[in-house]
């Protein structure tokens, strides 16, 4: 199946909203994107059903269809309809429609001439370069101290080197930890829920974090996981570095994945390969890349000003 293909139903001109609309939700359910995005996606597009006359096939309706459905929702509709829902629902639209067009069913995209309403979202905060270093070596002096704790230096070390997420990170075991694997040191993202297959990777280690992982080892029992503590506990452990290291901002486990990310953009690697080791879709991508970029941004106007 090809990644635009429709699946389990054939999807034509003719078909009405309805069954395409189900045959997306499928496609996207069948890519790994999480349950919310899809009913968010097809609850968009269930809008669209309510308002075009129930027969009209999808392969008739126009850019004009479109865009008097999203004035009507904003000002006809009498539901409050925000800056960022309205974004949300129009890049549903133009996701929805590249698809039938990629997959066969309607020979013109009519919602890419749809004006993108973009929404300026919070930017996350991440440690600069040079507050990223002082945090890993205030973390290799708390594990090189007498009585020295290494946990620290392995949690935090990890997570600026790999990006994963909390839930990945509670969910390790050493046994994803492989020293001597072909190519160098390697972890081994796995999901235990088939449903979440594409999101697992292999991440390489770097050779800095070793020392600070084999202490961690011989100071700890990681029977029960590789951080085997309170998600709570290990949320403690980063802001006491953050403290530690004289953070003006809170150490967390998003700030380590975005730093992960933008580190990885500055040092050239290709977006497809930040997006595979990140393990979010495509359309998560899409957002996530723009925020990349104009984090990557401000980064270069601050370095600037510092010159």
């Amino acid at each position: 199946m090809s990644a635009h293909a429709a699946p389990h139903t054939a999807i034509n001109a003719r078909s009405l909203l309805p069954p395409a609309i189900q045959a997306w939700a499928l496609y996207l359910d069948d890519q790994g994107n999480a349950e919310n995005t899809v009913k968010a996606f097809t609850s968009d597009l269930s809008l669209l059903e309510d308002y075009l006359p129930a027969d009209q096939a999808i392969g008739s309706i126009t850019t004009n269809d479109l865009n008097n459905f999203l004035n009507w929702m904003q000002k006809e509709r009498g539901v409050p309809c925000s800056p960022k829902t309205l974004a949300r629902r129009i890049t549903s639209l133009k996701a929805f429609f590249r698809w039938l067009q990629g997959a066969g069913a309607i020979l013109a995209d009519p919602a890419e001439r749809v004006v993108q309403k973009s929404v300026l979202s919070p930017l996350p905060d991440v440690l600069s370069v040079q507050e990223m270093d002082v945090v890993l070596g205030t973390a290799d002096r708390m594990r090189r101290a007498k009585d020295g704790d290494s946990r620290h230096a392995a949690l935090a070390g990890l997570l600026l080197a790999t990006g994963i997420k909390k839930a990945e990170c509670l969910a390790l075991t050493t046994s994803h930890v492989d020293l001597d694997a072909a190519g160098g040191p390697m972890l081994f993202v796995r999901y235990k829920n088939p449903k979440h297959r594409y999101k697992e990777r292999k991440i390489a280690l770097p050779e800095s974090w070793l020392p600070a992982y084999e202490q961690y080892r011989q100071q700890n029992d990681l029977d029960e996981g590789l951080f085997p503590w309170s998600p709570r506990r290990l949320e403690y452990l980063l802001q006491e570095l953050g403290e530690a290291a004289g953070l003006d901002k809170q150490l967390s486990f998003l700030m380590c994945r975005w730093t992960c990310a933008l580190n990885d953009m500055n040092e050239g690697m290709e977006e497809e390969k930040i997006r595979q080791k990140l393990g979010i879709s495509e359309i998560q991508w899409r957002e996530v890349g723009m925020k990349l970029k104009r984090l990557q941004s401000e980064q270069d106007l601050q370095q600037g000003q510092l010159l």
